[in-house]
């Protein structure tokens, strides 16, 4: 490594994984909502496809929020 620190080499990590978590953490809270209103109402799947898409979909804009700005 050619006059980087450890820090320097991981310093990219952290925001990976916060983007990561950010991603499956909207799927799954809005598909579990989802799917429990479907238990709910007994429904077929609708309700839980429409849960992870719109879950996806938030935490995509969540991301582009936090980091997809450039110039703040």
């Amino acid at each position: 490594m050619s006059g980087l620190r450890q820090s320097d080499a991981w310093s990219g990590m952290g925001i990976g994984w916060a983007i990561t978590s950010t991603l499956i953490g909207g799927i799954a809270t809005v598909g579990g909502l989802g799917y429990l209103l479907d238990r709910l109402l007994d429904t077929g799947s609708g309700f839980t496809a429409l849960g992870i898409v719109l879950g996806a979909a938030s935490a995509i804009y969540i991301v582009y929020l936090r980091y997809g700005r450039g110039g703040e």
